[in-house]
């Protein structure tokens, strides 16, 4: 049986991995990719639970970028559960942009987070690690940032006794089988195959599978 209880609040959290294309004009829209695929998979599977799924992700977002909307789309939302995936867009800003979110900001801010959800209404948490595929020389250089908050990511999950999903992992066994592209051409953003993989290791993750 699932570890997620009847009644839940389910909240997905993050960048535009999550946010996934949604329609921020409708709060119940999930967007395309493993948000939706895990809310449709669980509620196919689990109809008696009546359990709610929200997707607050938003494409572009570094950790700086949820701290300054946590209160209204984490807080007020009361989600029971809260699932979280941030961090290639603070790697990647130092490449990019020149902006430097160093390894102590993102996890400090990160854990400021997390401590106020839990002290609003979150139950349980999950952390799925940011990752990146090598698919040109540039996604390669990003490894020196993101694995030391890929290591910050394992610590709070941790310190929160968290459910961590080691996506980074996932899609480095899965690309190992086969064309980098199948998974995540810019090595950053899944194809529907990479989202759904995402989705069954999160329903896994939670007992749901």
């Amino acid at each position: 049986m699932t570890l997620i209880e009847r009644d839940a609040v389910v909240l997905f959290q993050g960048d535009s991995i999550t946010d996934a294309g949604r329609n921020r004009e409708d709060p119940n829209d999930l967007g395309r990719g493993y948000a939706l695929f895990t809310a449709g998979l669980f509620r196919a599977m689990y109809p008696e639970l009546n359990v709610t799924f929200l997707n607050r992700g938003i494409g572009g977002n570094t950790i700086r970028d949820l701290d300054a909307r946590w209160e209204a789309d984490c807080l007020e939302l009361k989600p029971t559960w809260l699932s979280v995936l941030v961090g290639i867009n603070d790697a990647a800003g130092r490449y990019h942009h020149n902006r430097i979110i160093s390894v102590e900001e993102f996890e400090g801010t990160y854990f400021n987070l997390l401590q106020k959800a839990v002290e609003c209404s979150v139950q349980r948490i999950v952390l799925l690690e940011p990752f990146v595929l090598p698919s040109d020389p540039s996604r390669v250089q990003w490894r020196e940032d993101l694995d030391p908050k890929i290591e910050a990511v394992r610590r709070l999950a941790r310190e929160f006794q968290a459910i961590l999903i080691p996506t980074d992992g996932l899609f480095a066994q899965a690309s190992a089988l086969g064309d980098l592209a199948y998974w995540m051409p810019d090595g950053v953003h899944p194809t529907p195959a990479g989202h759904a993989l995402m989705a069954q290791a999160w329903l896994k993750a939670v007992k749901a599978l």
